[in-house]
C-alpha cells in the first residue's frame, strides 16, 4: 500500500487513559515521525499531535483504537499524495 503523511489529533479527557494512549503510540512507533503533547490544565485535558508516515489502513487502525478508548477522541488528516 502507498504510504502517506498523516496528522493524528488526539484529545485525552480522562487522565486515567493516558497510559493506554501511550501504549498504543508505542505499538505504532515505527510509523510515527514525531509527536507533541500539551496538557491544558485549565480544561483538564491533554492535546496530542502525532505525525505519521504510513498507509491509510495503519493510520485508521491507530485512530480507531484510540477513539474506542473511553475518554479519548482521535481524528486523522491525510496528505493528498
Amino acid at each position: 500500500m502507498d504510504r502517506r503523511i498523516a496528522i493524528l489529533g488526539i484529545i485525552v479527557e480522562d487522565m486515567d487513559r493516558v497510559e493506554r494512549v501511550n501504549e498504543l503510540l508505542h505499538e505504532y512507533r515505527e510509523y510515527i515521525v514525531g509527536r507533541m503533547g500539551m496538557p491544558y490544565r485549565e480544561r483538564g485535558v491533554s492535546v496530542i499531535s502525532v505525525v505519521m508516515d504510513a498507509d491509510t489502513n495503519t493510520v485508521s487502525a491507530l485512530s480507531g483504537k484510540l477513539g474506542m478508548t473511553p475518554g479519548v477522541s482521535a481524528k486523522a488528516v491525510y496528505s493528498k499524495t
